[in-house]
């Protein structure tokens, strides 16, 4: 049989993202049924480092490749991050399967426009997203107020109207949007990840505490990931400084690059938790394994969300680490327990994490911190849980078999008939060109 041929947009190593190791992990186990060609935002020479057999071009190769040789199929994984800027350039051109790693889209979006000073691009767009939206809010964002206020309106429409087919890692995000676009249809796809090594006892376990100068027996909570406000990094912090009052010896690691968090520094330091905090900087996939392997137990907390599914969560899970996590509405289907009244609501499966009500978050948290460090018998119940939750629904190997499948029906499918979009992605801007060409009488138009 021959193989499908598929166009992938995603970053990869070394970007620095989540996406890009996705990428990585996951194309090597499509099988032979699929022949893929990467596509990326910078040289291949670069983007080749550290992918292994993955064939890597550069995204301005894609037009030559795809007019010489037609794609089946290309697959562009969107989120909510400057590395996906460059897809959008050919994702109304050449449709093909999105894959929205976050349901929210807009802070994105909205960088990639107006730090390049397209403000009627930016405002075209929005009001064509959002015609029912707040009046004002577009010079609000053009003037560089946006912040959080973002989450609030996801820029969808465009991507939504234009794709083939659409996949999430959710299947209540992914009902969600088919009641608010119903023409495309979106598909869940179970976000699979690599389970590292992490046996306690072993020398990456005695070895990263070293480094990091934590005592073997005090309690170290981790937390994984860019270091952002959204990743309740501040709550966390009031949570250790009171088990740190209450004369519990527990300590925190915050594993990942933290440039986007300048005042995370002098807020350890306010708080008089410079000797139970360490932060690592970014960390090679290779070794976050280590801290995992030296971590008691893990925090996973988001708000506001995008609505993504995170992966440096389910790699806690597989590590077989107790964790905690935001109780959000697109995560209400998995098994979790409220630590303040002892109650799960996975309808008689085990809770597989602490969920932290925002409502009443520095309570909740400081509780569900306390009673992971203290109670032995809960920490491991919910590893136990967590690992076997992963080991069922979030392998690589269980990923790949849905991608398999939504790319034979995103295939098989054509493209949409789209009558409206913003000017600026159905201007080829050949004007000027056309203009000087018909002073001198070209009458074959050879930029067709």
């Amino acid at each position: 049989m021959q193989s499908m041929r598929v166009a992938w947009f995603s970053p990869l190593p070394p970007v620095r993202s989540g996406i890009a190791t996705y990428s990585t992990e996951l194309l090597p186990r499509l099988g032979s049924e699929f022949d893929v060609d990467c596509f990326v935002n910078h040289t291949p020479a670069t983007a080749a480092h550290g992918t292994g057999p993955l064939v890597v071009y550069d995204a301005h190769d894609f037009v030559w490749k795809q007019q010489r040789t037609p794609y089946d199929l290309a697959v562009y994984h969107l989120g909510n991050a400057p590395c996906h800027d460059y897809m959008w350039a050919y994702l109304v051109r050449y449709p093909g399967l999105v894959v929205l790693h976050d349901a929210r889209l807009h802070q994105a979006r909205a960088g990639g426009l107006l730090k390049q000073k397209r403000f009627a691009d930016y405002r075209d767009e929005f009001w064509y997203d959002h015609p029912d939206a707040i009046a004002d809010f577009v010079e609000y964002a053009v003037e560089g107020l946006g912040g959080p206020i973002y989450y609030f309106w996801p820029m969808l429409r465009v991507v939504m109207r234009t794709a083939r087919a659409i996949a999430v890692h959710n299947e209540r995000v992914a009902s969600e949007l088919r009641e608010q676009y119903g023409t495309v249809p979106v598909e869940p796809i179970r976000m699979g990840v690599a389970a590292y090594e992490t046996a306690r006892g072993t020398s990456p376990d005695a070895e990263v505490r070293r480094e990091l100068n934590v005592p073997e027996r005090a309690f170290l909570f981790a937390a994984f990931g860019k270091v952002t406000t959204e990743k309740r990094i501040l709550p966390i912090l009031g949570a250790l400084g009171a088990l740190v009052a209450e004369g519990l010896d527990v300590f925190l690691v915050i594993v990942g690059d933290a440039r986007e968090f300048p005042a995370l520094a002098d807020e350890i330091q306010t708080r008089g938790l410079g000797d139970r905090v360490r932060i690592t900087g970014f960390v090679r996939d290779e070794a976050i394994g280590g801290y995992l392997a030296a971590a008691d137990a893990c925090l996973c907390l988001r708000w506001p969300t995008a609505q993504e599914t995170s992966a440096s969560w389910l790699r806690c899970l597989a590590a077989g680490r107790a964790t905690v996590v935001t109780d959000l509405a697109h995560l209400v289907d998995i098994p979790t327990l409220d630590p303040m009244l002892r109650e799960s609501n996975g309808r008689g499966a085990a809770p597989i994490a602490l969920r932290i009500d925002l409502l009443d978050e520095e309570k909740c948290l400081r509780t569900a911190m306390r009673r992971l460090a203290t109670d032995a018998e809960l920490r491991d119940g919910l590893a136990r849980a967590g690992h076997a939750y992963w080991s069922r629904e979030h392998t690589l190997e269980v990923m790949a078999a849905d991608y398999r499948r939504v790319l034979r029906e995103a295939v098989a499918r054509p493209p949409p008939s789209v009558a409206e979009l913003p000017a600026h992605f159905t201007n080829d801007f050949t004007g000027l060109a056309r203009g000087i060409a018909s002073q001198f009488g070209v009458d074959v138009d050879l930029l067709d």
